[in-house]
């Protein structure tokens, strides 16, 4: 997508968004997998649709344009005020997050840090993976079954993420507490929410600062440790960046990897072939990761607003207009994939999903994740055969950014050996 004024677009005027006759989109409709029949009827009829909000882009090619965009801002700091909140302390702290940050402020924090999220960040931890998936499975070994979201996904990541940052183990009851807190902000009750939120981001903040001072006077193997010495042309993290740098590690990798996990053995358990594929022939895991992901992502969507007026296809978005590009629908794109809506972890690597965004903001640690959900595919379909549902799968809100299931009952023969 480049830059296009209405002057450049040809000896036709775009056409003003507000004014096509579009399909009207009910993003509130009923949870399952796969893209919903109205996001269906998006990339049937073409490639935008109209929400009560804003418009919905559904096909690879324009989602992709949109991320890569710079002139289309990151939602994500407009969450508190499309909720009513005023807290301007708040407020600000959530503008100034890498998550949501834009232009030079972000590609200098994205400079800085890329290094400390580098596959080989994300391999060291792969060991420590592998044991927290297996104990968590341990206690259901001997029943056959288990809630996977409770009992396997929701508690995997904080684990992970503490070690990742050097956070002591009698730590981490405190760490899933606050991270339970501050992702509460995407739960749709923030005004409700927000001084729990407020209490635990404190108390979190003070708990980083402190762990701070002690990696500066005694450095670690940890990303921490990395961070602190990240530097360019004399360039480091101030102190309450690196703060910001732990809260966005929490909120951006712990409910993305928990969803994404539950989404995965929902699928494989509907889909068993393919789950004994996986343990005869481990190697497929990082293809089974992809494929999960393009198949049934636990980000469905994202959100943008345009900074200023923008043409794209003839189209103006006047600055201010939001839409929501589709991850879901843009990775069953049958221009890019054969057969997009059968699930293969043997698909030849071909179009790239959208699972982890694109351009500026593409996602800072999909090596860990990918790292994560590798090593408990591996570990789980090597200790659990004849994985099946156990009941009924209960889906959340399709309308939620950040997706997966809310119930998971799965039934599994212990694998001998």
């Amino acid at each position: 997508m480049t830059a296009v004024t209405a002057s450049d677009a040809g000896s036709a005027s775009p056409t003003l968004v507000h004014d096509l006759d579009l399909p009207e989109l009910d993003l509130e409709g009923p949870a399952g997998a796969g893209p919903g029949s109205a996001m269906r009827a998006v990339r049937d009829q073409g490639w935008l649709g109209r929400t009560l909000f804003g418009y919905v882009v559904s096909r690879h090619e324009d989602v992709t344009a949109v991320l890569r965009d710079k002139r289309w801002h990151s939602a994500a700091a407009k969450v508190a005020e499309f909720s009513g909140i005023t807290d301007e302390e708040f407020l600000d702290s959530r503008r100034e997050s890498i998550l949501s940050s834009e232009g030079e402020t972000h590609t200098r924090l994205r400079r800085l840090v890329g290094q400390a999220f580098s596959p080989r960040s994300a391999d060291r931890l792969r060991p420590f993976m592998r044991t927290v998936i297996s104990e968590l499975l341990a206690p259901s070994l001997d029943s056959g079954r288990v809630e996977a979201v409770t009992q396997l996904c929701e508690p995997y990541p904080i684990p992970i993420i503490c070690e990742l940052l050097g956070a002591p183990k009698e730590d981490w009851q405190s760490f899933s507490r606050w991270a339970g807190d501050v992702l509460r902000v995407f739960d749709g009750n923030l005004e409700r929410d927000l001084p729990i939120i407020k209490q635990a981001s404190a108390e979190l903040d003070a708990y980083v600062t402190t762990l701070i001072e002690r990696r500066r006077s005694v450095p670690a193997d940890d990303l921490l440790t990395d961070l602190i010495a990240a530097e360019e042309a004399g360039d480091r993290l101030s102190g309450s960046e690196l703060v910001m740098m732990v809260q966005a590690v929490i909120v951006g990798g712990t409910d993305t990897t928990r969803n994404q996990l539950g989404c995965c053995l929902a699928l494989f358990a509907q889909h068993p072939e393919q789950w004994e594929l996986l343990a005869a022939e481990p190697e497929l895991a990082p293809r089974a990761v992809e494929e999960c992901m393009r198949y049934l992502g636990a980000v469905r969507g994202t959100g943008r607003f345009a900074s200023e007026d923008i043409v794209y296809r003839d189209v103006l978005f006047p600055a201010g207009t939001f839409i929501f590009p589709s991850i879901s629908v843009g990775n069953r794109d049958d221009g890019l994939w054969d057969a997009p809506d059968e699930f293969d972890i043997r698909r030849e690597p071909g179009g790239q999903h959208l699972g982890f965004g694109a351009g500026i903001h593409y996602c800072l640690g999909a090596s860990l994740a990918r790292a994560e959900l590798q090593e408990a595919l591996i570990v789980l379909s090597q200790s659990m055969a004849d994985l099946a549902l156990d009941g009924v799968v209960e889906w959340q809100p399709e309308s939620n950014g950040i997706w997966g299931a809310a119930h998971l009952p799965l039934r599994f023969s212990p694998r001998q050996g």
